[in-house]
């Protein structure tokens, strides 16, 4: 009865990595609403479990930090992270690599919305914000705080501090855009693609809220995946997950991000984001 043993052994030998692999698990920053994202990334798990041939789990986070902690901490080793973040996880945990990043994503850009109370209207030019009341998105945005305080300070001379009447922080785009259309808030930055999809999908008014300025673009999204994934999942996991992001077609799945298609990415893209982050003194 006890002859079974040895067997045992030899077949937890030589099964392949893949095969005794945890769960492989995966979160992204809650940059909009939370329903919408788990309708999104729920199918996005389903996608890459029948791709890479294990299990694979989407886990909601509450917070940017939350998804960078989380990445940390190995308890996801992927995550769709905007430029910011995924700035920061990559130097926490060395040897993690973008490797795509959505079409649209290697020139994004912000809006800035206003109140129509404020009568400001759509300007090629940086409009005067001066003693206005004025909402980033999340602290750790890059669309909705990062890139928005730079050009800020870059064309104001000023810190957001010296600049507007009140300063607030939504926690995320969908958020901004709701709390300008009340007048909680005159004006605020938001994620362009946010912006768009709520117009198109009616949620919001534009007799109370609309665009007044456009910035340049930056690079921005990506998914990120953390170091030692071949390690855990077996040799070529890695490989096989990028090549999994950048084959992704479903139209329905590439309209609830919103992005075109995915392709190739690396941490060098990003180098910008991160040189802008250093300016305003977001990292050291």
């Amino acid at each position: 009865m006890f002859a079974f043993k040895p067997l045992i052994s030899v077949f937890l030998l030589l099964v392949a990595p893949s095969a005794l692999a945890a769960t492989f698990t995966f979160t992204a920053i809650p940059d909009e609403d939370e329903s919408q994202l788990r309708t999104r990334f729920d199918k996005v798990a389903v996608y890459l479990e029948e791709k890479l041939g294990v299990e694979v789990k989407y886990i909601p986070v509450k917070s940017y930090s939350a998804a960078v902690t989380a990445f940390r901490n190995n308890q996801v080793q992927l995550a769709w992270f905007g430029g910011l973040s995924g700035v920061q996880a990559r130097r926490l945990v060395p040897g993690s690599d973008a490797i795509a990043q959505g079409y649209e994503d290697q020139f994004f850009k912000s809006y800035f919305i206003a109140h129509h109370s404020t009568e400001m209207l759509v300007n090629n030019s940086f409009p005067n914000l001066n003693g206005y009341t004025f909402t980033f998105g999340s602290k750790d945005s890059t669309s909705g705080r990062l890139m928005p305080q730079f050009f800020i300070e870059r064309n104001l001379g000023k810190r957001p501090e010296d600049i507007f009447k009140r300063i607030g922080f939504s926690g995320d785009h969908s958020r901004t855009i709701a709390q300008v259309q009340a007048g909680v808030y005159q004006v605020g930055a938001v994620n362009y693609k946010v912006w768009e999809s709520a117009v198109a999908a009616g949620k919001v008014d534009l007799k109370k809220v609309d665009v007044i300025w456009e910035s340049p673009t930056y690079p921005d999204y990506q998914w990120t995946v953390r170091a030692g994934v071949d390690d855990s999942f077996g040799e070529g996991f890695k490989a096989k997950l990028s090549a999994a992001l950048l084959e992704m077609n479903d139209p329905k799945l590439l309209k609830s991000f919103p992005r075109k298609s995915f392709v190739a990415a690396d941490n060098l893209d990003y180098e910008p984001i991160e040189n802008v982050a250093k300016t305003i003194g977001l990292i050291d």
